[in-house]
């Protein structure tokens, strides 16, 4: 991280007034009150567990909800409970939000009891009293310049708008997720973009992730209801509930085609939190039974499912999933239809790009992970190399060297990032031989087969004095097996009767998909950056967050009581603290201080304390690096 001089810059807010917002923002989070970063207090007042916590604007005021079905509005500065009210539920209260504009006197809260509540904190009285959804309301959401409206995400599977201003005590379905996956479809979470607010992000049951356009749904319903033959439904009107672009998913490129193999070990994927990045232009996710994701978009990417771009010189080609400046896509899948048009590895030597040498500080670094990979400290040796990839990002050495740190430690994922890495040193250097070696490998790991079978004969007309290798010949033998097991696999399915493998349709209509969800999620864009180390498998209300107002850190709590933070940029995790002796679901960072509220479950249900974090406090427990 950037070094920082707090005395230097002190002096210069005191003399300049108007350096004050750039101090606040600049020293929102530093790297050295993340290393100092301790527990500062602990605020008691529930009796049932805390499940969700919200910060006014300003951050002097703090919400939460429970399993008592109460909330409480803490003064976290002082640690003092200011208002405690029964909101009138009848179960667990899993989501609380402050409406924007309103002074910090209304608030919402969704619960399993599949009421929404809105409640005036001044009277400390329930003034509105929603019961559209038919399941538990695991989310509310709310947007800075729509001061009067409000959105829930529920396990029925429906998306709902509020609009305070209307008379009736119903609400509006904005989406309705079961038109395009069935009726068991869930959904999780939901969040508004803070600089657009018109683009809602939805998470639920799977590993998709959804981006809608508000505006264009509306626009849309209102040109259907003013059609002369509005009246009139037919078949295409019910197939398509949404317009064309008013939706686009993300997903990480090597889950889609994991599912069959989770869904028979009853692993179950789903977002449990999305939330957007101060400026709008990332999209965080907590993946239920996996790991945290980060999605770039405004440089979207398709996903790295294999091969590369046969021709890399002509204009408006992808280079490595990217898309291109006239938006043609390279046919890179996301694991739900591969395309056929082959792996090709560049056929001349004769323009390699020069090896990028290294500055002597990273040079030391390449060094330290290669001696930690010598070692089988695979992680530190991935951290070390993220460290310098982030510092040379044109070195093809240090993405083969991380590709195999990847490989040889095998966490979920790990295949598959590594694979991006061989594609990105390839790019560099397309005469890196290992890295075009561990390509063949990494596919057939992914489970393709055939294309593992066909880059490794591209590698061996390239590179023919390695033909006959042991590590090309083992290789060579697995794919091999791995074909004769799926043909034979296909032919006793064929013999039964069955019509081949489904990976995403059902003959039961509750879970049948739309066509249109199955385009949606073809034309599905990749993650830009991976977050492991926590485990997210218990609970469905886990949440990952930004931290600091540019971003810098990712947080994210576990369900062995500790929580996480990350280095965004480059992955590394940096600091692991203990939250809780049970599981810490939620981390919601202040707006302008180094001060994030965790919330904890308790086991025993007689008290839920809320965990106030500052700069003073406990020293760290040390980083567990080979945890998975």
């Amino acid at each position: 991280m950037a070094k920082v001089n707090i005395t230097r810059d002190l002096i210069r807010r005191q003399i300049k007034e108007r350096g004050a917002l750039s101090f606040e923002r600049r020293y929102h989070v530093t790297d050295p009150f993340i290393r100092r970063l301790g527990l500062e207090a602990e605020l008691q007042g529930h009796s049932g567990c805390v499940n969700c916590l919200e910060w006014n604007e300003k951050g002097d005021l703090l919400a939460s909800g429970s399993d008592d079905q109460h909330t409480i509005v803490w003064d976290p500065l002082h640690h003092k409970k200011l208002l405690s009210m029964h909101t009138g539920h009848t179960a667990n209260i899993f989501s609380v939000k402050f409406l924007p504009h309103a002074g910090d006197r209304i608030l919402i809260t969704g619960a399993a009891d599949s009421k929404v509540h809105v409640h005036d904190l001044t009277v400390k009285e329930t003034i509105h009293m929603f019961g559209d959804h038919t399941n538990r309301v695991k989310r509310i959401a709310t947007a800075p310049m729509w001061p009067n409206t409000f959105w829930s995400a529920a396990e029925d599977g429906l998306i709902r708008q509020y609009d305070l201003r209307e008379n009736s005590k119903h609400s509006e379905v904005l989406i309705d997720l079961t038109e395009y996956c069935g009726q068991l479809v869930e959904a999780k979470c939901l969040t508004v973009n803070p600089q657009d607010n018109n683009c809602l992000a939805v998470g639920a049951s799977g590993p998709f992730v959804r981006l809608y356009d508000i505006r264009m749904i509306h626009n849309h319903r209102k040109s259907m209801k003013q059609s002369p033959s509005a009246g009139v439904h037919t078949f295409c009107d019910r197939q398509k509930p949404l317009p064309d672009g008013a939706a686009q998913y993300y997903v990480a490129g090597h889950l889609p085609v994991k599912l069959p193999d989770y869904n028979n070990r009853l692993r179950v994927l789903v977002a449990t939190y999305v939330t957007f990045s101060p400026n709008g232009t990332e999209l965080l996710v907590n993946m239920g039974g996996e790991q945290v994701y980060l999605f770039d978009l405004t440089y979207k990417q398709r996903p790295y499912t294999f091969l590369l771009p046969r021709k890399c010189h002509s204009s408006g080609e992808v280079q490595n999933g990217k898309m291109s400046t006239n938006g043609v896509s390279n046919g890179v899948s996301n694991g739900l239809h591969l395309h056929s048009n082959g792996f090709r590895l560049p056929e001349s030597r004769a323009h390699v790009s020069p090896q990028v040498e290294l500055p002597p500080y990273l040079e030391r670094v390449k060094q330290q992970a290669n001696e930690a990979f010598a070692c089988q400290q695979w992680t530190q040796a991935i951290q070390l190399y993220s460290k310098a990839v982030q510092r040379a990002p044109h070195n093809a050495m240090l993405y083969g060297n991380r590709a195999a740190a990847y490989m040889k430690r095998k966490w979920d994922g790990d295949h598959y990032d590594a694979l991006r890495d061989c594609l990105k040193a390839i790019s560099l250097n397309p005469c890196h031989l290992k890295a075009h070696f561990r390509l063949a490998r990494c596919l057939f790991e992914l489970k393709y087969v055939a294309e593992a079978l066909e880059c490794l004969d591209d590698f061996k007309g390239k590179f023919p004095e390695q033909a006959h290798s042991s590590a090309c010949d083992a290789l060579g033998r697995d794919i091999t097996a791995a074909l004769f097991s799926k043909n034979d696999g296909e032919e006793k399915k064929g013999a039964g009767g069955g019509g081949g493998p489904v990976r995403l349709r059902s003959t039961s209509r509750k879970d049948s998909i739309s066509e249109d969800e199955m385009v949606l999620r073809e034309r599905s864009y990749d993650y830009q950056f991976r977050y492991c180390g926590h485990c997210n498998t218990t609970t469905d209300i886990k949440e990952a967050n930004f931290f600091g107002s540019n971003a810098q850190y990712i947080v994210s709590g576990s369900d062995d009581g500790s929580f996480f933070i990350w280095e965004k940029e480059t992955t590394n995790l940096v600091r692991v603290l203990q939250g809780d002796e049970s599981i810490v679901n939620c981390l919601q960072p202040h707006p302008s201080y180094c001060f994030p509220a965790t919330k904890t479950k308790e086991v025993m249900a007689f008290l839920c304390p809320l965990l106030l974090w500052g700069e003073e406090g406990e020293s760290p427990e040390p980083l567990r690096w080979e945890s998975p």
